[in-house]
């Protein structure tokens, strides 16, 4: 092991299933919205559990369309964590609603469900609790109080594919689910995410609304258009990788449960680092191994040079311009974000790079 070797935080595999199945789609000569993205829909709905799955072009617009299916629109309100990816505030924002941002847990870095329900108005229409890194936000608490204010709940399960809660998988237990297949997520179709329910009602109203308002596939042509409606297709081509990945998640989610277990193992006893929980054992699986370490920045700057890659946590919302507040509302996400660090978590790294990684970050320590 040396400085020329790199140690990615994240990286995509594609493979030759892929090309095979994408080479079907071109020479079909359908390339659109069609019997491989249905496909797609139901082995992933039968992986989940549930009884639908739109597929759509990302996970913001997954959001966005959830949010627009319940009826959200003007002058609503949707209650959100303030540590996330500024897609989750964007969607509710393009749903033409205000998100309101709430503090966090440092034990989780997810929604403080006391500071959740301090927040309700009577112009609160839904919740979007966020599994950061695929650790499961309180949803028993969350539903408690969303059912006791009659809000819905919309679950962020973009970096939480597979994870579960009490046997449940995560997207799965709220009103509907948002999934991400972006390209550092472990199944990834370059761009594309889902919308998952249960809800007969709502799974029509998304199709609608992903395909300029028809009810059902259209022609192009003669078409009977309902509602207003948008175009948030996923095509054949994009849906060909997602098959091909499919067949691999289980030992991508696995693998991801292995690479956590070493990072506990090999930095256990370190005080300078706390590696945020996973209870494998009932079922949680973490998209990214993450952790609170003291003296972060450099820290960072270390592991870089050793061609270590990690990825710093967001900034919280509150402090990007769209959506600025003040530090003094969000003491835990102003304070922890700021030592929060995600490790090297690529499902391609072999043990011992995982083992070399904490050995450098011992090193760091040391040496200080």
């Amino acid at each position: 092991m040396g400085k020329s070797k790199k140690y990615p935080f994240w990286e995509p595999e594609v493979g030759e299933e892929e090309i095979a199945l994408v080479e079907r789609v071109i020479r079909s000569n359908f390339l659109n919205d069609g019997d491989v993205t249905s496909r797609f829909e139901r082995e992933l709905a039968n992986l989940l559990g549930s009884k639908y799955v739109v597929a759509v072009t990302s996970g913001t617009a997954a959001i966005f369309l959830a949010l627009a299916a319940l009826g959200i629109n003007d002058g609503d309100e949707v209650i959100m964590p303030d540590v996330t990816f500024i897609a989750t505030a964007n969607a509710v924002v393009l749903a033409g609603a205000k998100p309101v941002l709430v503090d966090v847990e440092p034990e989780t870095m997810n929604m403080d469900q006391v500071q959740f329900e301090r927040a309700i108005t009577r112009k609160t229409k839904a919740v979007i609790p966020v599994h950061i890194s695929g650790r499961p936000a309180n949803m028993k608490t969350i539903l408690q109080i969303a059912r006791k204010y009659q809000i819905d709940v919309v679950e962020d399960a973009a970096e939480a594919l597979m994870s579960k809660h009490k046997g449940r998988p995560l997207g799965t237990i709220g009103k509907l689910g948002c999934l991400s297949f972006t390209a550092n997520k472990i199944i990834t179709t370059g761009q594309g995410g889902a919308v998952v329910t249960d809800d007969e009602k709502l799974h029509r109203r998304l199709r609608e609304l992903k395909d300029q308002g028809r009810p059902v596939r259209g022609t192009g042509g003669a078409d009977i258009h309902n509602s207003i409606g948008f175009n948030f297709k996923f095509t054949n081509l994009q849906s060909a990788v997602g098959l091909a990945q499919l067949k691999r998640l289980k030992d991508r989610v696995r693998r991801m449960k292995e690479i956590y277990h070493l990072y506990v193992k090999n930095l256990q006893g370190l005080k300078e680092v706390s590696v945020f929980r996973f209870d494998t054992q009932a079922g949680e699986s973490p998209q990214w191994v993450d952790a609170l370490v003291e003296d972060r920045e450099m820290l960072y700057d270390y592991l870089v040079k050793k061609g270590i890659q990690c990825r710093k946590y967001w900034y919280p919302i509150h402090t990007q311009r769209p959506y600025k507040q003040s530090d003094r509302k969000f003491p835990v996400s102003s304070e922890f974000t700021k030592k929060a660090l995600w490790f090297p978590s690529s499902f391609k790294l072999k043990d011992e790079d995982i083992r070399y990684v904490c050995e450098e970050i011992r090193n760091f320590y040391a040496q200080r």
